[in-house]
Order: C-alpha cells, then structure tokens, then sequence
C-alpha cells in the first residue's frame, strides 16, 4: 500500500535543446536522470520519504531540462532550463524542502539559486480551499469532499 504522505521528483529522461541531433542516452534530460538517480538514494529527500522516477517525456521540451515535485495535498512544481551537469545538487536541496514541507510551497527566497528562475508551474492541489484558489471561478461537482 502507498503511502499518501510520500512526494515524488521526477526527471524527464528525453529533454533536449532543438538542435540535439545524438542518441537517446547522451540527451541531456537522460543525462541530468542519470545523475540524479546515482545520488538520490543517499541525499535527504529520499531519507525523508520521497521517491524519484524518470518520466519519458514530460511535455516542455522549449524548456529543457524539467523535473517537477509533487505529492498528495502538496502544489506541484515544475522547473525548467536545468543543466544536467551542474544543477543535480540544487534539484536534492529543493526536493528536501518539499519534503519537510505540509503544502509543497516553497518560497523564491527558500530555493537554492538555479530554481530560483526557470519555474513553469505551481500547481494547487485538487483539495485546496481558499488563497489561491478564486471562488469566482471555481465549479465543483456534488461530490463527497472526502474524496479529494
């Protein structure tokens, strides 16, 4: 059984610029993949609970490379413009502190300094009532609200 506290990092595995022309394994979202894999089992995050996956393809190939941080009840966020070889460490700080957090945000000013910058999405949870969420145009179906 899963359990519902745990976040994930994920990487995509097929970033690349445009003009990448080589093989799948030398692209540079693999690249930062690979990287992260070889050191997520030490680092904090993976001591804290989360887990890391590759994803093939995670849909922002203009902002190469991606990786996103969710978990239940958490926003999801999503970063881009990553360099495989030197942004890894940034990526495992960052992680660490979704980790310990209760909603997934993390403030501009509480990230390390490569994830300052380059963020394409901070996604609330589907379970989020209030800021930021506008009354005004939210529709919800009669359903219990347990489920979400």
């Amino acid at each position: 059984m899963q359990n519902k506290k745990l976040a994930s990092l994920s990487v995509c595995t097929r970033c690349r610029q445009a003009a990448f022309s080589g093989p799948d394994n030398q692209r540079p979202g693999y690249r930062l993949a690979k990287t992260l894999h070889s050191q997520f089992s030490g680092s904090a995050a993976a001591g804290l609970g989360m887990s890391f996956r590759g994803v093939r393809c995670m849909s922002q190939c203009k902002r190469p490379c991606v990786v996103a941080l969710s978990g239940p009840s958490k926003y999801t966020l999503v970063f881009g413009d990553l360099h495989p070889q030197t942004d890894a460490e940034a990526i495992l700080e960052l992680a660490e502190k979704y980790a310990t957090t209760t909603n997934g945000f993390v403030e501009r000013a509480d990230r390390p300094e490569a994830l300052r910058a380059g963020i394409l999405g901070r996604i609330p949870p589907l379970n989020l009532d209030g800021d930021p969420i506008d009354p005004d145009f939210t529709i919800l179906p009669a359903i219990d609200k347990d489920i979400l």
